[in-house]
């Protein structure tokens, strides 16, 4: 708390951070520095979620800027009155011109511990970290690119479990479709579905689902210094998620790192093959049918539970800080509470009344309550409320505008 303290007074002479990012990723971002209790400034939206926090500093001087890489960029970062600074993304795009900013004119000015953008360009793009993967003997799913209408063709969907379309750019995808994939049940119906995708310009592959529960989804976490020395791993487990299927965690718990199994040597010389170098977040779901930890994708920079994993000892947002400007990365400490939970009540709350909708409850409310009451909450700090409860208020505001609307016969519906 007393860090905490020293970076609201602004006394720390250190060199500033610089956080890329919005929405929870960000804000979780901006808090792990300021529990390292180093001072950070955010380039966001205007009243994005992260503007919320009482650790949000904009960017001083006459510097306008939302974080997205535009035409002028160069005069944006001349403008910075920043003799030197840090930067540390929370968004795939930001992560790749990251890696060209650590090697261009800027890069002895604004600070970067990121990988080359060939290692990241594989990671982040599932139709090459597909093909990367089936040269190696890590578990994955079998994964096929789709570039033409012939290409479905050599889709054996007799011989796979089921199938769904993912994007080879997830963010992108997501931002514009709101979905992360979509299931195909028949090849006519992949056909169709990759038909429009095409027309709209999505790039998209077929990948073989992984048969399981959502509790089958686990996490390996960290930081991969310059000098490719681990210094933390923190393993969690999925116990809920929501939307169904293609969401994201609702409720996640730390475990051992014994619990992944083979996971993480698969990982660490997955790491080590592509000289990484940064934080990471990788996701595997373990097979049903044989037990199988399979890898599914790795995040390049900071994820949406990375204020939790800094909670648990293990906050890589403070050792990507360090590793950008060369100095000593102090690593984790050897031990992080197991059994530590996280909730994004919200979603958790919509998880477990979905479950008991469809009549496949894994959890009862009153275990629902019990994990509540004892987890860390994904958005709500009682020392930074105001995040939190901008979110119940713009809940609200849904809710109400939704009862203003009434229909009548013949009509749509007219707001009142």
């Amino acid at each position: 708390m007393n860090a905490m303290r020293n970076f609201d007074e602004g006394k720390s002479p250190r060199v500033p951070a610089i956080v890329l990012g919005r929405g929870y990723t960000g804000l979780g971002t901006l808090r792990s520095l300021a529990m390292a209790g180093i001072p950070a400034y955010v380039a966001c939206p205007p009243g994005d979620l992260v503007t919320r926090s009482r650790w949000y500093r904009p960017l001083p001087g006459n510097v306008s800027w939302d974080g997205e890489v535009r035409a002028d960029i160069d005069d944006v970062l001349h403008a910075l009155p920043f003799p030197r600074a840090v930067m540390i993304a929370a968004r795939d795009d930001l992560a790749l011109w990251l890696a060209d900013l650590a090697r261009g004119p800027h890069s002895q000015r604004f600070r970067v511990s990121s990988s080359s953008r060939e290692a990241l360009e594989i990671l982040q793009d599932k139709a090459r970290f597909g093909e990367f993967l089936a040269w190696t003997d890590i578990p994955h799913p079998r994964t096929f690119t789709v570039q033409s209408r012939a290409d479905i063709d050599d889709i054996p969907f007799q011989d796979l479990d089921r199938v769904f379309i993912k994007p080879a750019d997830s963010h992108n995808f997501r931002r514009e479709l709101g979905v992360k994939g979509i299931w195909a049940e028949t090849r006519a119906e992949f056909e169709e579905i990759w038909a429009r995708l095409d027309a709209q310009g999505y790039k998209v592959l077929a990948q073989e689902y992984v048969p399981g529960k959502s509790s089958d989804h686990y996490f390996i976490d960290g930081f991969r210094d310059r000098d490719g020395n681990l210094k933390a791993m923190f393993a969690r487990r999925r116990r809920r998620i929501y939307p169904p299927d293609f969401g994201n965690s609702s409720y996640c718990e730390s475990i051992p790192l014994a619990e992944t199994g083979a996971a993480v040597g698969h990982l660490t010389r997955l790491l080590q093959s592509l000289e990484y170098r940064g934080i990471f977040s990788a996701e595997f779901k373990r097979d049903a049918r044989d037990g199988e930890f399979r890898i599914l994708e790795v995040n390049t920079r900071a994820w949406w539970y990375v204020e939790f994993a800094a909670r648990c000892g293990m906050n890589v947002c403070r050792m990507a800080y360090e590793d950008a400007q060369e100095a000593p990365v102090a690593a984790a400490p050897g031990h992080y509470p197991v059994g530590a939970g996280c909730v994004n009540f919200y979603r958790d709350l919509k998880s477990v009344l979905a479950e008991r909708r469809r009549g496949a409850v894994t959890v009862t409310l009153g275990q629902a309550l019990g994990n509540w009451a004892n987890a860390h909450h994904h958005v709500f700090r009682w020392d930074d409320p105001r995040p939190a409860l901008s979110i119940v208020w713009e809940r609200m505001g849904r809710a109400g505008a939704a009862d203003g609307v009434m229909r009548a016969p013949g009509k749509s519906g007219e707001r009142l």
